[in-house]
C-alpha cells in the first residue's frame, strides 16, 4: 500500500508543478518529463503496434495480391479530383506529422489529399529505365511533384551477418580531410564515415561486411544498454587509440537509431547514463513523429531559432572549405561525413562536369553554438556558399532560398519539361512551393 501511496503523492506533486509553471514551459524547458513519462511509452506501444501488423502482412503475404486494387483506389480518387474540377493542387494524405522530415508541412490543409495505401508492398518491376528514361531521372528529389509513385524496381546485394569496423581518431583539419578522402575512394571499403567532434578532431570509421567475427571483438552495439553510438565512438577519440569491433550487421545500420543522431542528448540530457540504459533504454528513442505532433507553436518557433536539422552534399575537393564554413556559420558538433559517387545523368542533381564525382554528405543536427546565431541570416550563408561549390541542400530541411537561388542550385530543366509534358502544373505544386520554409509552417 505505501508504494502507491507513495506513487499518488508524486504524480500529485507533478501535477501541481505543471499547473504552477504552465504546461508549456516544462514542454519547452524540462521536455524530457513529458517525453520518459508520456512519449516513450506511447512510442512503445506503437512499436508493438507496427511490429505486428508487419508481421501480419508479411505471414498472409497480403499486400503484393492488393497492390493492383491499392493503384485503382488511388486512380479513383484522381479522377474524383478532376471531376470535381481540379480546384487545387494534390498531394498524399499521410498526416504531415507522420512525415520523413522533421518539419510539418502546412501545405497538406489546403491541397486535395490522396491516400496512398502502399507502405507494405514490395513489387519488383521488370521494365527498363530506358523505356521512361527522362521520368526515370526526373522522379528523384521531385518530391512528389511529378505524380504519384506506385510501384519501383529495386536493386539487392548479398548481404553478410557483421561489419568489420575499423576507427581510427585522426587530428587536424587538413589530416582529417585527407584520410576521409583517401578511405572513401578505396573500393575494399563497403562502409567509410566520419565523425567530428570539432574543426581538428574527428575519428574516421571504415568497415567491410564479413560472415566470421571474433568473439572479443564483438559489439552488438544496438542492445538497448549499450552506450549510445557517437559517445562510444567518441571515447576512441579521447583514449587516442585505433580501434577494430565486429558489429552485427543490422546493429550497424541502426547505429544512429538509438540516440536519433545525437539529437536525443538535447532532449533526454541523461539518456546516456549508465542507469537510465539498463532501465529505461529499452524504450528508447521516442517516435519522431509523436515529437513533431506534441511540439506545440511554441517549441516549433523556439527550435526554428534556436536549432538546426541540415544536410548539405558537396564535392570531396571542397570538404576543408566547406567544414570551415559549418564552423563560423552554425558551430554545430558533432558533425556526420558520409561519402557517396554523384553519377552525371540528367536530372535535379548532378556534377558541374560529365563524369561522376566524388561528393559528400555533411549533417548538422544540434543547437548552433556560434554567437549571436539568427536561422534565416546564418543559414541562408551557408546554402549561398554550398550553391557557390555545386552543392546541394536535402530537401527534407529547412530552406531559406528564393524561387531564383533554388533553381540555381538545382537542375531544372528536364524537370520542368515533364511537367508540361505530362501536365502536372495544374495537379501538383512546384518542388520549391512544397519545400521551401513558408509552405512548411
Amino acid at each position: 500500500m505505501e508504494p502507491a501511496v507513495s506513487l499518488a503523492v508524486c504524480a500529485l506533486l507533478f501535477l501541481l508543478w505543471v499547473r504552477v509553471k504552465g504546461l508549456e514551459f516544462v514542454l519547452i524547458h524540462q521536455r524530457w518529463v513529458f517525453v520518459c513519462l508520456f512519449l516513450l511509452p506511447l512510442s512503445l506501444i506503437f512499436d508493438i503496434y507496427y511490429y505486428v501488423r508487419a508481421w501480419v502482412v508479411f505471414k498472409l503475404s497480403s499486400a503484393p495480391r492488393l497492390h493492383g486494387q491499392r493503384v485503382r483506389d488511388i486512380q479513383k480518387q484522381v479522377r474524383e479530383w478532376k471531376e470535381q474540377g481540379s480546384k487545387t493542387f494534390m498531394c498524399t494524405g499521410r498526416p504531415g506529422w507522420l512525415t520523413v522530415s522533421l518539419r510539418v508541412g502546412k501545405y497538406k490543409k489546403t491541397h486535395k489529399n490522396i491516400m496512398i495505401n502502399l507502405m507494405d508492398i514490395l513489387e519488383v518491376d521488370t521494365k527498363k529505365q530506358s523505356e521512361n528514361s527522362d521520368l526515370f531521372y526526373a522522379v528523384p528529389w521531385s518530391c512528389g511533384t511529378l505524380g504519384f509513385l506506385v510501384a519501383a524496381e529495386i536493386r539487392i546485394i548479398p548481404a553478410k551477418k557483421y561489419v568489420k569496423l575499423r576507427f581510427e581518431p585522426v587530428r587536424g583539419l587538413e589530416a582529417i580531410c585527407d584520410k576521409f578522402s583517401h578511405e572513401s575512394q578505396q573500393r575494399e571499403n563497403h562502409f567509410v564515415e566520419g565523425l567530428l567532434y570539432s574543426l581538428d578532431e574527428a575519428v574516421i570509421m571504415t568497415g567491410v561486411m564479413t560472415d566470421e567475427a571474433e568473439p572479443s571483438k564483438l559489439n552488438s552495439i544496438g542492445n538497448y544498454y549499450k552506450p549510445w553510438f557517437f559517445k562510444h565512438v567518441e571515447n576512441y577519440l579521447k583514449t587516442n587509440r585505433e580501434g577494430l569491433e565486429y558489429i552485427p550487421l543490422r546493429h550497424y545500420y541502426h547505429r544512429h537509431t538509438r540516440s536519433i543522431f545525437w539529437e536525443l542528448q538535447d532532449i533526454i540530457p541523461f539518456g546516456n547514463n549508465p542507469v537510465f540504459r539498463y532501465l529505461f533504454g529499452w524504450m528508447v528513442p521516442p517516435k519522431i513523429s509523436l515529437l513533431k505532433l506534441t511540439q506545440g507553436e511554441t517549441l516549433r518557433k523556439l527550435y526554428e531559432q534556436h536549432h538546426v536539422v541540415q544536410d548539405m552534399l558537396v564535392p570531396m575537393k571542397c570538404l576543408p572549405q566547406a567544414l570551415h564554413t559549418f564552423h563560423n556559420d552554425i558551430h554545430v558538433y558533432p558533425i556526420w561525413l558520409c561519402p557517396f559517387n554523384l553519377p552525371s545523368q540528367p536530372g535535379l542533381v548532378h556534377p558541374k562536369g560529365d563524369e561522376e564525382e566524388l561528393y559528400v554528405d555533411i549533417g548538422a543536427y544540434g543547437e548552433p553554438r556560434v554567437k549571436h546565431f539568427e536561422a534565416r541570416f546564418c543559414m541562408r550563408q551557408l546554402e549561398k556558399f554550398v550553391r557557390s561549390v555545386h552543392g546541394f541542400q536535402m530537401l527534407y530541411a529547412d530552406c531559406y532560398m528564393n524561387r531564383e537561388e533554388f533553381w540555381e542550385m538545382f537542375d531544372g530543366s528536364l524537370y520542368h519539361k515533364l511537367r508540361e509534358q505530362l501536365g502536372c502544373q495544374d495537379a501538383f505544386p512546384e518542388v520549391y512551393d512544397k519545400i521551401c520554409k513558408a509552405a512548411r509552417h
